[in-house]
C-alpha cells in the first residue's frame, strides 16, 4: 500500500514538472517569434540648426513724441493714425493766447532794462544831463559877479576906501567860485558817474531780460508743432479743443522701416549669441507673417527683468520692416546660434541616453543596439558624429506597450 501511494507520488510530480517544461517552451517560441511593430527613419545628410527662442519688444529706431510745451487747449490736430507724413508736415498746434501775451511782456522788461542801460553808460537821463548844464551856467555867472566885485574893492583900495582884509575874502569867494564852475562843467561834461559794479549788474537783468524773451519766443514757435523727419503717425491720445497740462503727449511718429527690437534672453542662454547671427520674428497679432533681422549687440550685462528672471539684454536690428510692426509691440525672436551643413542626421525620438547615447539600428527583421557619437542637438534631430553610416535605418518607437531592446523582433511601419 505504502509503495503504491509513493508511485503516485512520484508520478504527480513528474506531470508537474511536464507542465511547467511545456508552459516554459511556449512562452519561449512566443518571445522569439513575436514581432513588434515600429516606427523607423534613416539616417541621411542634412543642414542642422541650433536655435533659441525668448520674447522681446519692438522699438522704432527713429522715433518723435509731441509733447504740449505749455498748459492749455489743442486747438486743432491735422494728422490722424496711420497717416504718412513728410518732414515739416504740421502734426497739431496749441492755443498761442497765453504765450503771445507772455512773449510781449518779457520784451517790454527788456525794453526798460535797455533803456536803464543806455542811460547809466550816457552819463544818465536827459533831464539830470539839463541840470547839470544849468548848473555851469550858474557857476559861471557867480565867477563873473564875485570877479567884478573884487575889481571893484581893488579900484576902492588904491583910493583908500577898501581894506586889504575885504580884498582878501573878495579873491577867496572868487576862488570858491571859480571851483564852483569847474566842478559843473567836468559834471556837465562826463555826466553823472555809475560805478562800473552798477553797470555790471544792469547788464545782467538785460541778460536776464533776454533770456525771458528767447524763452517766450521758443514757447510761442513750439505750440506749432511740425514732423522732424518723414515717418507714420502711430498714435494720437488727444482731442480737438482738450485742456491738456504742459508736457502731456500730443503724437506719437516713427520711422516704422526703420525698428529695433529688445530681447530679453535667461542667463544660461546667452554664452552663444553674437552681433551678426540671423533672427526671425513673428507677432501673434499677425499670424503667418515672419520679418528677419539680425543681432546688433550681444548682452553685455545681466539685468533683473519682471521681477523674477535674470537675462541678458540683446539688441536686433528688423532688416526687412515694412511698416506692419508697430513700436512696443511684444514679439518672438528665434536666433540661429549655430549652423552645419551636410551633417549625418536623425529624428530627435530616435536618441537613447542611458548612461551613453545609442539607437536601435534595424538590421533585418532586429533591433541592435548601437552607440553613437552626437552632435549638434535641436528641437526635431540630432547630428550623429560616428556610430552610423548614412542609409542605416533606425528605430523611432514601438507601436505597442513593448519596450525595445536589443534583438528584438520587429517589423517596420510604412
Amino acid at each position: 500500500m505504502a509503495q503504491q501511494v509513493s508511485y503516485r507520488s512520484r508520478r504527480g510530480v513528474w506531470a508537474l514538472v511536464a507542465v511547467a517544461a511545456g508552459l516554459l517552451l511556449v512562452f519561449y517560441l512566443h518571445t522569439n517569434h513575436q514581432v513588434v511593430e515600429v516606427t523607423a527613419a534613416r539616417a541621411e545628410l542634412q543642414t542642422l540648426t541650433q536655435t533659441k527662442s525668448t520674447n522681446g519688444k519692438v522699438d522704432p529706431v527713429d522715433a518723435f513724441e509731441a509733447h504740449a510745451p505749455l498748459s492749455g487747449e489743442v486747438k486743432y490736430i491735422d494728422v490722424h493714425v496711420g497717416e504718412r507724413v513728410s518732414a515739416g508736415q504740421e502734426l497739431v498746434r496749441m492755443d498761442d493766447t497765453e504765450a503771445r501775451k507772455d512773449l510781449a511782456a518779457a520784451e517790454a522788461a527788456l525794453a526798460v532794462n535797455l533803456a536803464t542801460l543806455q542811460m547809466m553808460e550816457q552819463g544818465g537821463t536827459r533831464a539830470e544831463r539839463l541840470t547839470a548844464r544849468s548848473a555851469v551856467d550858474t557857476a559861471q555867472l557867480q565867477v563873473q559877479q564875485d570877479g567884478k566885485r573884487l575889481a571893484s574893492l581893488q579900484s576902492l583900495a588904491a583910493k583908500g576906501a577898501a581894506s586889504a582884509n575885504e580884498i582878501n575874502q573878495a579873491q577867496e569867494q572868487l576862488h570858491a567860485a571859480e571851483a564852483q564852475l569847474s566842478q559843473a562843467q567836468a559834471q556837465a561834461q562826463n555826466g553823472v558817474r555809475y560805478s562800473a559794479q552798477d553797470i555790471r549788474a544792469q547788464k545782467a537783468q538785460v541778460a536776464e531780460a533776454q533770456a525771458a524773451v528767447d524763452a517766450a519766443e521758443a514757447l510761442c514757435a513750439a505750440v506749432d508743432i511740425h514732423a522732424p523727419f518723414a515717418g507714420t503717425v502711430y498714435s494720437v491720445p488727444v482731442a480737438p479743443y482738450q485742456f491738456v497740462q504742459s508736457g502731456d503727449a500730443l503724437v506719437y511718429m516713427a520711422d516704422l522701416k526703420k525698428m529695433e527690437i529688445r530681447a530679453y534672453f535667461d542667463e544660461p542662454e546667452i554664452g552663444m549669441l553674437q552681433a551678426g547671427q540671423p533672427v526671425s520674428i513673428v507677432w501673434p497679432a499677425k499670424p503667418g507673417e515672419v520679418w528677419h533681422g539680425h543681432i546688433l549687440e550681444a548682452p553685455k550685462t545681466i539685468i533683473t527683468y519682471a521681477g523674477t528672471r535674470n537675462v541678458g539684454e540683446c539688441l536686433i536690428s528688423v532688416d526687412d520692416a515694412n511698416g506692419v510692426l508697430l513700436p512696443n509691440t511684444n514679439v518672438t525672436v528665434t536666433v540661429t546660434e549655430l549652423t552645419v551643413k551636410d551633417v549625418l542626421s536623425l529624428p530627435r525620438e530616435a536618441l537613447h541616453t542611458d548612461g551613453v547615447d545609442y539607437v536601435f539600428r534595424i538590421v533585418g527583421d532586429r533591433l541592435v543596439m548601437t552607440p553613437v557619437k552626437v552632435g549638434l542637438v535641436n528641437l526635431q534631430r540630432f547630428q550623429v558624429i560616428s556610430g552610423l553610416q548614412p542609409g542605416d535605418e533606425v528605430a523611432l518607437g514601438a507601436k505597442s506597450e513593448v519596450d525595445m531592446t536589443d534583438g528584438l523582433h520587429v517589423k517596420v511601419r510604412q
